[in-house]
């Protein structure tokens, strides 16, 4: 028999992530507003090095999360009127982000209150001067779109997605959906994210060592497939 193929080396599936789900909903305390499902993503530390490991991926989500993700758009003219038509939270105009750039308070309040930024290419580097110290801690520097592209699609797509960013430097986590949603569906939102991963971690599957599930309030409930 030949070698195994990469994936085989740790492979997991929908079933898997349901144990965990539910196990991690069964011993997390109850509280009286919804709490988050996360996914960890636990790497071995004597297989990837800190210095190639820095992940901030958007992924798509088969089931979204119960509410869907606030997106304010850095654009003008046409580019501004198809955002709205699109129903996002913000549009910023240029005026707007020199404003920005001068308000530390508002700055921050915005980077706290949207989950993507998608910005016109040609004002990359406005947003970057006036919005980079706030947005880029978090993982939230613009997408990128040029004036033409068909920003609607880009929304529609970005509602449903989550990032997934390095949590540490043996960790990446992101959020998977609500505990109220059903566990099926948040254990198919795992499967997208994990897929998605292991083409990005340095090692691919080589590398994970657990993977983990946690509600807000909860402890992490981890486990390993081989």
């Amino acid at each position: 028999m030949g070698p195994c193929p990469l994936r085989c080396l740790m492979m997991v599936d929908k079933s898997f992530f349901v144990k965990l789900i539910e196990e991690a909903k069964a011993r997390a305390p109850r509280r009286n507003f919804t709490q988050a499902v996360e996914l960890y993503v636990i790497l071995d530390p004597f297989k990837v090095k800190a210095s190639e490991f820095n992940i901030n991926e958007v992924v798509s989500l088969p089931h979204g999360m119960a509410r869907k993700a606030s997106i304010c758009v850095v654009a003008s003219g046409d580019m501004a009127l198809r955002a709205k038509k699109a129903n996002v939270e913000r549009v910023l105009t240029s005026e707007e982000l020199d404003r920005l750039g001068t308000n530390k308070k508002d700055a921050k309040r915005l980077a706290r209150e949207h989950d993507f930024f998608i910005a016109d290419t040609s004002l990359m580097p406005k947003v970057g001067k006036s919005l980079g110290p706030y947005l880029g801690p978090r993982g939230k520097m613009p997408l990128p779109i040029t004036i033409n592209s068909p920003i609607e699609a880009m929304i529609e797509r970005l509602r449903n997605s989550v990032r997934a960013r390095t949590k540490a430097h043996s960790a990446l986590s992101c959020k998977i959906g609500t505990e109220d949603m059903e566990v099926d569906m948040l254990a198919s939102n795992a499967m997208a994210v994990v897929e998605s991963l292991e083409k990005k971690i340095p090692g691919g599957t080589r590398s994970i060592k657990k993977y983990g599930i946690k509600l807000t309030m909860g402890n992490i409930v981890k486990g390993s497939a081989v």
